[in-house]
């Protein structure tokens, strides 16, 4: 994708400032956000969704996740589907 075109916008410092600190708790930058923001008003033609900044029990979780720390491995497809009452 040929990224070399500039998007300009005048914003509040005290937003443009809490924004960034809230991004960066997701991993993403300013330009970032405004990259997949456009990318996909113009793929699905509207305003496609609302990003959240995951609460502490989320994050708490993922990071256990990534630590490979209180993670369920099922032995088998079937063993998975009982654990979750399907």
């Amino acid at each position: 994708m040929n990224t070399d075109t500039i998007v300009r916008a005048r914003i509040d410092l005290e937003v443009k400032t809490e924004a960034a600190l809230v991004l960066s708790g997701m991993g993403l930058s300013i330009s970032d956000a405004i990259r997949l923001l456009l990318v996909r008003v113009a793929s699905e033609k509207s305003f496609p969704f609302s990003v959240k900044e995951p609460n502490c029990l989320t994050r708490e979780t993922l990071d256990k996740s990534a630590r490979n720390q209180d993670v369920y491995h099922p032995d088998n497809a079937g063993e998975m589907f009982r654990e979750l009452g399907i």
